[in-house]
């Protein structure tokens, strides 16, 4: 694009024009030489494309919104330590497509169980490393969550549990069917808070409400997490799917950098405070994940898991 070279009363305005434009494109052609850029093209024909080969975390890019699905359903779709790896690509990915809203959504009847703890009970002698593993990769995952610029959206198509209910506090918005449940039992783990659920739940739903799930692990119906403000709305089951798809797509349609700049002045005041609590909670979490406590906790926990 020419540079504008006549000085006039608009010069000003024409120079910041063509900046921001020139950024832009170059922007767009740095994009376009990336490995990834070929998925992403293909998304704005609106064809649903893979844009990650997983079997456990599916990306997929239509009508202007990146869906990221947790897959695992016959295993509640409970999260791995791979899937954590798998997240935060999917994350980059669509910090840089040309979608508008990035989606969590879990595939079957369940959101997301939250973590899967069987590599800590089936662990022989390497708990050590594994907690300092699991810590490290939690930390870097809750930042690529608080970081992330463009409106981040749970679709919750039913229940949610530990790490995959924390993490909502740093959803722009939250959609529930009304089979969802919302279950954080952290003391009956031998554990504590994360993904900043310690500073974002008595945020949205004040001290005594936050600590009736933290401390105590009462379970929300989709009602009740709808009244204390960690659900932005929640619907039927029986029109959910259809009823909340219709609305994303709709919202997929306004300016994307038009949200982008309006969540960055909404969340910028909080970013640092956000990233100091899930450094805090991660040194905790690891300490926890090598306590007696915990060890004890998590044997009765599988022990009762075996029994039913």
């Amino acid at each position: 694009m020419p540079k504008p070279g006549v000085p006039d009363s608009d010069n000003k305005t024409k120079q910041g024009a063509w900046k921001e434009t020139a950024r832009q494109n170059y922007a767009d052609l740095a994009y376009s030489l990336s490995p990834s850029s070929e998925a992403s093209s293909q998304g704005k024909s609106g064809a649903d494309v893979k844009v990650q080969e997983s079997k456990d975390i599916v990306v997929t890019s239509e009508d202007g919104i990146t869906k990221i699905m947790f897959n695992r359903p016959s295993k509640r779709n409970a999260i791995t330590l791979q899937m954590y790896q798998e997240i935060m690509l999917a994350l980059k990915n669509a910090s840089r497509d040309n979608s508008t809203i990035t989606v969590f959504t879990g595939a079957g009847d369940y959101y997301c169980s939250g973590n899967d703890l069987s590599d800590l009970v089936n662990t022989a002698g390497e708990i050590q490393e594994l907690a300092i593993k699991r810590a490290m990769a939690l930390r870097e995952l809750v930042s690529g969550f608080i970081d992330f610029p463009k409106p981040l959206v749970a679709v919750v198509n039913g229940p949610a549990v530990g790490f995959a209910v924390t993490l909502l506090g740093l959803f722009d918005a939250v959609y529930a069917s009304d089979k969802a449940t919302f279950h954080t039992p952290f003391t009956s783990l031998g554990q504590c808070p994360e993904a900043c659920s310690s500073y974002t739940f008595p945020k949205i739903m004040g001290s005594a409400k936050a600590a009736e799930m933290l401390l105590f692990g009462k379970k929300l119906t989709a009602r009740e997490a709808c009244v204390q403000g960690l659900v932005t709305e929640n619907f039927p089951d029986s029109t959910f799917e259809k009823g909340i798809w219709t609305r994303l797509k709709a919202y997929a349609k306004l300016p994307p950098n038009g949200m982008k700049i309006s969540k960055e002045l909404m969340r910028k005041n909080e970013k640092q405070k956000l990233h100091a609590v899930n450094a805090e909670e991660s040194t905790i979490i690891q300490e926890r994940l090598t306590s007696e406590e915990c060890s004890n906790a998590l044997l009765n926990f599988v022990s009762r898991k075996v029994k039913l």
